[in-house]
């Protein structure tokens, strides 16, 4: 089997978490907790390889990729911290959108620190893609970065190189967008990444369980803190349009009823630096039983965010292989619904788990 050879944009602490995975998975390293699956398609994580990636920050433009993962302001935890020289340097990527401007606000160590390289035109990054031989363009920016997320998608698309879409910018659930990737034959997953066993996963599952045992949910709400970049971006409310819309969509495709806007609250909610990549969330759930009789759930989640977020991408990376192997193009839904939080086709997790099974078992 041929390695699949992926390119990032935005080395920060998700891309930290999945590179150091793919070492602390390699033949034989260490054993297989973590993983929902060791071989997908006939691809092991050993053979998931970094040839190209762009970040705007100082600290890691022209840095290899096993440098840069561990430059600040990343603060996710180090669980392979040797990481063996991939070759490959992060270039200068585009800004745009990508950096809020109240990111300038905060200490060096919390926040973007923008080289003042050449950014690349939109031609420099498409023969980047095409020259390193590219299979998959993982999309690691910002919460908000619509313009920046829209440019890379292109580059994408004239590269014929499947898109993987982990933010809540919206291009495979978007009509436009989708019918694109059919057109050009390439493949997408997305939009949003949902986590191994992170906040928005437990929430469905537990909306799905009320809607199943006859409870009838009143009124629910998800808070969420941490300390890592993420929460910092997202400290700016303007850029949370989108991520509110995906999470909250998320919780409501499961219900048995759509809650009022009143009675449904689900969102980042602070930014506390000393947490660093740790995200807790405090979920409460207020319905009725039998007889109409009145219960509530609350629950606290603690998660390492970012390492959370890898153990989904290296199946989202080669789910998204196999689909440009078959020559799948356009969006693949049943990896899209199982992987993302708002996929243009929601399905019950259960759901979603079954039909990804069989699209990796097809022929």
């Amino acid at each position: 089997m041929k390695s699949i050879n992926i390119a990032i944009v935005g080395i920060g602490n998700c891309a930290s978490s999945l590179v150091q995975g793919l070492e602390h998975y390699r033949e034989g390293a260490n054993d297989l907790v973590g993983l929902m699956h060791w071989e997908l398609g006939g691809y092991k994580p050993s053979d998931i390889k970094v040839v190209a990636a762009w970040d705007v920050d100082a600290r890691k433009v022209g840095k290899d990729v096993a440098e840069a993962v561990f430059a600040k302001p990343n603060c996710t935890a180090v669980f392979a911290a040797n990481l063996p020289q991939t070759g490959t340097i992060v270039k200068m990527g585009a800004v745009l959108d990508g950096v809020a401007d109240h990111m300038a606000d905060y200490k060096d160590d919390r926040t973007f620190v923008v080289a003042n390289d050449t950014q690349p035109s939109k031609a420099d990054v498409v023969a980047e893609l095409k020259a390193s031989g590219t299979d998959v363009l993982m999309n690691y920016l910002p919460v908000g970065s619509q313009q920046a997320t829209e440019f890379y998608a292109e580059c994408a698309l004239e590269a014929g190189v499947a898109f993987v879409n982990n933010i809540p910018v919206f291009i495979a659930s978007n009509p436009e967008w989708a019918k694109k990737f059919e057109d050009a034959g390439v493949a997408i997953i997305g939009d949003d990444i949902k986590a191994q066993l992170g906040a928005t996963i437990v929430h469905r599952v537990l909306t799905d369980l009320f809607a199943k045992r006859g409870v009838k949910l009143d009124r629910t709400y998800q808070l969420n803190t941490g300390g890592n970049t993420d929460f910092l971006n997202m400290s700016n409310h303007r850029r949370l349009e989108s991520k509110k819309i995906s999470k909250t969509e998320a919780v409501q495709s499961v219900a048995a009823e759509r809650l009022d806007d009143d009675n449904v609250h689900i969102g980042p909610s602070d930014y506390v630096p000393w947490q660093n990549d740790n995200k807790v969330c405090f979920l409460r759930m207020e319905g009725q039983l039998f007889g109409g009789v009145p219960m509530n759930l609350e629950l606290r989640l603690s998660v390492e965010d970012s390492p959370n977020s890898a153990g989904v991408a290296i199946d989202m990376i080669r789910c998204a292989a196999i689909a440009k192997d078959r020559g799948i193009a356009g969006v693949i839904d049943p990896a899209s619904a199982y992987f993302c939080k708002h996929p243009r086709n929601q399905m019950t997790d259960d759901l979603a788990q079954i039909a990804v099974e069989d699209f990796i078992k097809a022929a």
